[in-house]
């Protein structure tokens, strides 16, 4: 039966591509890039903007990720994000290194690398105290990080936070003697959505480097966000009581940031890429 209130597949890629994935932030070859699915480590940063900044802020996350990923091309590749659902100019990093050694390298340029010294120092907010830099921008004690090792054995999955529409990122603390059933529910969670959404969705386990022994991390690839209602009922992680922490199990939707989002305003059209 025709149904002309039907949107054809079309229409959906269309409206999908509305907001593009983090891919096109980075000016850089597929096989240069680093993401969740290739990534030996994944950092997990996050900052709370203030609203009189909210324009500088973003202006300065991505000039900061575009340096990242053009001096440290095949070490390290560094992703914008909006938190999708929750605090309002709350924006998320996601900077996929090559291997833990690869944080020396990052170092070395924060130390060396004079444009980039010059970056983060540079003025970029005017107010009643004077101008400031970077640490202006931000609420005192929002920003934070994670790292983020993914398991050993990874399947190659055609989605990953450099192409994903949506990336929503889930964590749970698993319960004390539960260590061995929580991962192994977890992998089970990881293994079904894998098979039963290819192409739809994908999803990459991660243990914390430092921090939770006992959190366990998923970051679920979404094609875009129609796909969630379909997901819904495979998101339930079952277990034996205990095997999950009573109110640990957070869920983060985050949203590939791109210029115009939320009605901010770029500095230069070149700066979308």
């Amino acid at each position: 039966m025709n149904n002309a209130f039907t949107p054809s597949a079309q229409a959906e890629e269309r409206r999908a591509q509305i907001v593009p994935p983090a891919a096109h932030q980075a000016e850089l070859a597929p096989a240069d890039m680093l993401h969740s699915g290739n990534a030996g480590v994944v950092v997990q940063k996050v900052g709370q903007l203030k609203s009189e900044f909210r324009n500088e802020g973003r202006m300065f996350a991505r000039e900061v990720a575009k340096h990242v990923n053009s001096q440290q091309t095949r070490k390290a590749t560094a992703f914008v994000y909006e938190e999708t659902f929750g605090f309002e100019d709350r924006i998320h990093f996601l900077i996929h290194l090559k291997s833990l050694d690869t944080y020396y390298d990052m170092v070395e340029m924060g130390d060396r690398d004079r444009a980039f010294r010059e970056s983060i120092a540079k003025e970029r907010v005017e107010a009643g105290t004077g101008a400031g830099a970077w640490d202006r921008l931000f609420v005192d004690g929002s920003v934070r990080s994670n790292v983020l090792l993914p398991w050993a054995e990874r399947a190659e999955e055609p989605l990953n936070s450099a192409n994903a529409g949506i990336v929503l990122l889930r964590s749970a603390r698993i319960g004390h003697g539960f260590l061995a059933e929580g991962r192994e529910l977890a992998r089970e969670f990881a293994d079904t959505v894998n098979k039963r959404f290819s192409g739809e969705a994908s999803v990459t386990l991660f243990d914390e480097a430092f921090g939770d022994d006992d959190r366990v991390h998923w970051l679920l690839h979404l094609k875009d966000l129609t796909v969630h209602g379909r997901l819904r009922d495979a998101l339930a992680v079952e277990g034996r009581p205990g095997t999950f922490v009573d109110g640990s199990l957070t869920v983060t939707a985050l949203t590939p940031h791109h210029w115009g989002l939320y009605a901010t305003r770029q500095q230069s059209p070149e700066q979308d890429g």
